[in-house]
């Protein structure tokens, strides 16, 4: 692949996260399907694509599909445990499968994805690690040997842009969830102030004694005291 192809691609992809920069979505799931979709597009020989996120207990969470099929994947990857996918978000940065009909490296995976699906290559590229999950970005084609360099290239450089988008559309989320925590507790404080006669800072000390005393989080505490003032109706 030329270098004006990669650049090509580096530049499209960039756009769909400057916009994600500038109207951040609602909707995560939605947001990093898209992205997904554009290395189908970009990629050479792509057909499905899919993110997976994989914890350490061994559960797997599709969080983006372009198909069925990749859901399928992901599914039969739980079902074994085993598979492309999980090794790349754990071990490898990388990890492709040249033709699921003779690769060794994980028999029973290989053989219900080609049982149940017409996928026959695979890659699978890690987008993130910590310490309890791992993310994957895959992508499958239905022909054998169909990612070649090029392929893997560009794959890269659209994993490299889904990852640092991931983490843009991480951070705002838990930006959006502070702030509806502050304000779930702040509500939850009002109301205790103007029942018990109290000020702020003994409503928040309340909040916080009931909070570590129940092992519950501190908004969740909040919620609740909001609730049992205003109990939703049946």
């Amino acid at each position: 692949m030329s270098e004006s192809r990669h650049q090509v691609i580096a530049l499209q992809v960039a756009d769909l996260i400057r916009d994600i920069q500038q109207n951040p979505p609602t909707d995560i799931d939605a947001a990093l399907t898209e992205l997904t979709e554009s290395g189908v597009t970009y990629i050479p020989a792509a057909q499905h694509g899919g993110i997976t996120i994989a914890s350490s207990d061994g559960k797997l969470h599709t969080v983006a599909a372009t198909s069925e099929i990749a859901t399928l994947l992901d599914k039969i990857q739980q079902r074994c445990g085993e598979g492309p996918c999980l090794t790349a978000a754990w071990e490898q940065h990388v990890t492709k499968i040249d033709d699921v009909e003779i690769e060794q490296r994980w028999p029973a995976y290989c053989r219900d994805a080609r049982e149940e699906t017409p996928v026959r290559s695979i890659m699978a590229f890690q987008l993130y690690a910590d310490n309890k999950t791992m993310g994957a970005l895959n992508y499958y084609a239905e022909e054998p040997y169909a990612f070649d360099a090029d392929a893997i290239e560009a794959g890269l450089i659209v994993a490299t842009h889904t990852a640092l988008a991931w983490n843009l559309l991480r951070r705002d989320q838990q930006f959006r969830s502070a702030l509806a925590s502050r304000d779930i507790i702040g509500q939850a404080k009002g109301m205790m102030m103007e029942r018990y006669k109290i000020d702020a800072v003994q409503a928040f000390e309340v909040l916080k004694k009931l909070s570590q005393s129940s092992n519950t989080p501190l908004a969740e505490v909040a919620r609740e005291v909001i609730q049992s003032e205003h109990p939703v109706a049946d």
